[in-house]
């Protein structure tokens, strides 16, 4: 005899869990009403029950790769205001979020003064990388260094080195914003130099190559790092205004009129 309507529901319902589609169990009813409405066929409820299933579990890793790249804020590109900022070339930068540059292992550098964007747009090409179901992982300078230098005194360095390398890409952000003990600089040129040619590094300084010196006193260590990184390299200049600066005093105008 055949299984009344909602007992058969109930167990579809336990075979989508014991299937993990979970998307599938949830959505199988309404689907197969719309089908009915609109008089498809077996195929197309098919064809709709499984895309749902492929859809949400996209959304769910894109999710996972956004929680897992711990980025400070989620920015996007359409959020930057180009209009504001002109001299940065938004076509570039349109054309780095397809990603190409990721498969190529190729660096991105950001230089510029605080507050002109470079750790919007590094968190916006983070962003996109995470869209496109890519590993991520941010990290201020001064954090990565911090956790290498933990990781050596829990004899796990190796251990944490791998897992960086892991990453399809890797952002560092302001480099250049505080001395590096040599020890420091000596992990985070590891860290870019096991990824030269093999993975793309994203990277924002307000330092000029030229004075890289001041805050990597070891002259033979910057010489080899800058060159790790800046091969290859698109290098984008975000200038010396801070936006933040602008829009601080905009915002003074409006309240004294």
């Amino acid at each position: 005899m055949k299984a009344s309507l909602p007992l058969q529901q109930q167990v579809i319902q336990q075979y989508c869990k014991q299937l993990r589609v979970p998307t599938m169990g949830a959505q199988f009813r309404s689907l197969a009403e719309a089908a009915i409405h609109q008089q498809q066929s077996h195929l197309d409820f098919l064809e709709a029950l499984l895309a749902a299933e492929i859809e949400e579990r996209e959304h769910n890793l894109v999710q996972r790769r956004l929680k897992d790249a711990r980025l400070p804020k989620t920015k996007t590109l359409d959020e930057f205001n180009f209009s504001s900022a002109p001299h940065i070339p938004a076509s570039k930068l349109k054309e780095l979020a397809q990603g190409d540059y990721i498969a190529r292992a190729e660096p991105v550098l950001f230089i510029g003064d605080s507050g002109t964007g470079k750790t919007h747009l590094l968190t916006a090409l983070c962003v996109a990388a995470c869209r496109q179901k890519l590993r991520v992982r941010f990290a201020a300078a001064t954090g990565l260094i911090n956790e290498l230098v933990e990781a050596q005194h829990q004899h796990m360095l190796g251990r944490a080195l791998k897992r960086w390398s892991r990453y399809d890409l890797v952002a560092i952000d302001e480099v250049g914003y505080v001395p590096i003990a040599e020890i420091g600089a000596e992990y985070l040129f590891q860290v870019v130099a096991d990824r030269a040619e093999k993975a793309a590094v994203i990277l924002t300084t307000n330092l000029p190559f030229s004075e890289w010196t001041k805050v990597i006193p070891n002259a033979r260590l910057c010489k080899a790092l800058v060159d790790r990184i800046t091969d290859q390299a698109h290098i984008i200049e975000t200038g010396h205004d801070s936006y933040r600066f602008k829009r601080t005093a905009l915002k003074r105008q409006a309240t004294t009129k």
